[in-house]
């Protein structure tokens, strides 16, 4: 059998840190050699046991773990794989770990589900999201793509009306120039309002000048 995965937990809260510990002492695979509570105790038992991954909380108490991972990344220890296991199931802070140089990101109402397949996945070298994380983070690049193609959807009058708009032609103006009346460039904006979910005018010119001028 391989070697076991030597890690390391990093959380202020002793209940949590024995929680886990059980969790992992009836793994073969794995072993705990160190624990600490705050990032001044990880960073000086990282020196002492060298494990080859740390399982760290976020909100500890003289800093934040960010701040652990990006010292260690940048230290002594580059190679050392990093677990995130918080409470925060916020896309924001997940994205600053995996900037920060953190290998995984797995939340702890799922830690007893995850957190084998987590740290077997991190300590392979690859990288492990929290399957709620991993869905909003789709739903959010999906909307985020939507948000660059809605121009597709309007019509190539609507989209010369509404440059037209974003430069400040008047309704009145804007029908002369098309040779078209002002009614069908009122109902033409207003189809515009719908497709793009905007009613205010500010809003509809940002648009224009960020997708169509």
């Amino acid at each position: 059998m391989e070697g076991k995965t030597r890690i390391m937990l990093v959380d202020d809260h002793p209940i949590m840190r024995q929680g886990l510990l059980m969790i992992l002492k009836a793994r073969k695979d794995m072993e705990v050699v160190g624990e600490a509570g705050s990032v001044r105790e990880a960073l000086e038992l990282c020196r002492v046991v060298e494990p080859d991954l740390v399982l760290l909380d976020l909100s500890l108490p003289d800093a934040n773990g960010l701040d652990f991972i990006a010292q260690v990344k940048a230290g002594d220890f580059p190679d050392f794989k990093i677990l995130v296991l918080t409470i925060h199931d916020d896309e924001g802070y997940l994205r600053k770990v995996l900037a920060a140089g953190g290998n995984g990101y797995l939340l702890k109402k799922a830690a007893d589900v995850e957190l084998i397949l987590a740290i077997q996945s991190v300590s392979k070298g690859e990288i492990f999201i929290d399957s709620y994380m991993t869905k909003d983070l789709l739903q959010n690049v999906l909307g985020s793509q939507a948000n660059k193609n809605e121009s597709t959807t309007l019509s190539h009058r609507q989209k010369e009306i509404l440059k037209l708009v974003a430069m400040g032609y008047t309704d009145r103006q804007i029908a002369k120039k098309l040779f078209i009346s002002v009614k069908t460039v009122e109902s033409n904006k207003a189809r515009i309002k719908e497709k793009l979910n905007i009613t205010d005018r500010s809003e509809l010119v940002q648009y224009a000048l960020d997708n169509l001028i």
